[in-house]
């Protein structure tokens, strides 16, 4: 390739493009694109041309569904025929090297799936979260503390939001906190859109590099911890640890981190469901699912493609066609949801695909609802007049960012 096809976007690459009004959000924050709500009321399943690749685009929620379940559906997006016929065999083998892909579990199919997953799923059970809720709420506590005794206003990304699950996740890998600024900017960067595919070669790489030194440290002397777990107890190579360190530590915060900030957004920009759920606390676990239907983080939408021709609804997706899940789209789903562009905190919790469906369901969300709920609770209880320190329009979206949610959340009490 030349330089400059090096200095493209590697999302371009390695994401399939949807054209801007299907996912570039509207005047709501917290609504999905008006084109893809428009489209939704079309159908549940659509043959997209764009920039000359056919994408077809899921709106609906049991085709999403269908889809996630199916074996048939591939989630290894390095082999795609979209990648393969993007990129070159040789830029190809310097973005994903054997080293790296190693560990990758969520790009990849059963039966290389399932080795990985049936050693880590033990290691996420709703009771072992639920054992860590004591220490999660210490790690909140001391946030608010710390926030409170500062004194608004406060940003509260940086000072709430991206501490908690950052040192939940370093807890419970092992993780120097410490370390805490060079893998959150790293992640950041990765999960640009305007990352060029050089610059995404390198941070995966200094990633790696970081991650292999912690594996190493756990080999010579094991902890308490998971990753010395999986160190001790597995038969994990050094590049597999590696690499599932490394995604389960940038999936660990990043995706909680946003749920907390541009949760509270919503609920600030929702004054009734906020006084609602301050006042009647035992809502928040319906309140927690509520925001993941809403808010869906994942605005880019999760991808497959057809190993074999395949059925879908009404719509027969052939052999090496690309599939997209809109994430936005199917958990606004009128057949599925009552009024489901309205955001209801008490709102029976329902079966939503925030976090998936099928064998590549996340592996933390039982971590992240924990999280979010004890968050969500003690935010509202410890600050019961918190507010917006500027105007909603001023609050800078991650329209940036493959992860949806806010850069900053200036607030006040």
């Amino acid at each position: 390739m030349t330089t400059a096809e090096r200095q493209r976007s590697a999302q371009e690459l390695i994401r399939p493009q949807l054209p801007a009004e299907l996912t570039q959000r509207g005047e709501c924050p917290f609504d999905p694109a008006s084109g893809l709500t428009e489209l939704s009321g079309q159908g549940r399943i659509h043959r997209i041309e764009h920039n000359g690749e056919i994408v077809w685009l899921v709106t609906g929620h049991e085709e999403a569904r269908a889809v996630l379940a199916d074996p048939r559906m591939s989630s290894d997006r390095v082999n795609s025929p979209r990648a393969r016929k993007l990129i070159s065999p040789e830029l190809h083998a310097e973005m994903f090297p054997p080293e790296r892909r190693a560990g990758s579990f969520i790009f990849m199919d059963a039966p290389e799936h399932t080795r990985y997953r049936r050693l880590l799923t033990g290691q996420f059970t709703v009771r072992r979260m639920r054992d860590l809720t004591p220490r999660i709420h210490e790690i909140v506590t001391a946030q608010l503390d710390a926030m409170i005794e500062k004194g608004p206003p406060a940003d509260l990304v940086q000072d709430f939001a991206l501490p908690v699950p950052s040192l939940v996740i370093c807890e419970l890998l092992g993780v120097d906190y410490g370390d805490r600024d060079e893998f959150q900017r790293r992640t950041a960067k990765l999960l640009s859109l305007g990352t060029t595919i050089d610059e995404q070669i390198k941070v995966n790489t200094d990633l790696r590099l970081f991650m292999r030194g912690l594996v190493r440290e756990k080999q010579r002397d094991p902890g308490d911890d998971l990753l010395s777990g999986l160190v001790r107890d597995t038969d994990l190579d050094e590049n597999e640890l590696t690499g599932i360190a490394n995604l389960l530590l940038i999936a660990g915060h990043e995706t909680t981190a946003n749920m907390l900030a541009l949760g509270t957004f919503a609920l600030l920009e929702h004054p009734e469901e906020f006084t609602k759920l301050r006042e009647h606390p035992e809502l928040v676990e319906n309140a927690v699912e509520e925001l993941l239907r809403y808010l869906s983080i994942i605005s880019m939408g999760v991808s497959r493609h057809a190993k074999e021709d395949v059925t879908i609804g009404a719509a027969t997706i052939r052999e090496g066609e690309t599939v997209v899940v809109s994430v936005p789209a199917v958990n606004r789903d009128e057949t599925q949801y009552d009024d489901p562009h309205a955001l209801r905190v008490d709102r029976p919790r329902g079966h939503h695909v925030a976090f998936g469906h099928g064998i590549h369901q996340c592996l933390g969300q039982q971590l992240a609802r924990v999280e979010m709920a004890v968050g969500f609770t003690e935010l509202l209880r410890r600050l019961p007049t918190l507010q917006l320190a500027v105007p909603a329009g001023e609050v800078p979206l991650r329209t940036d960012m493959s992860i949806y949610g806010v850069h900053k959340l200036p607030v006040t009490w």
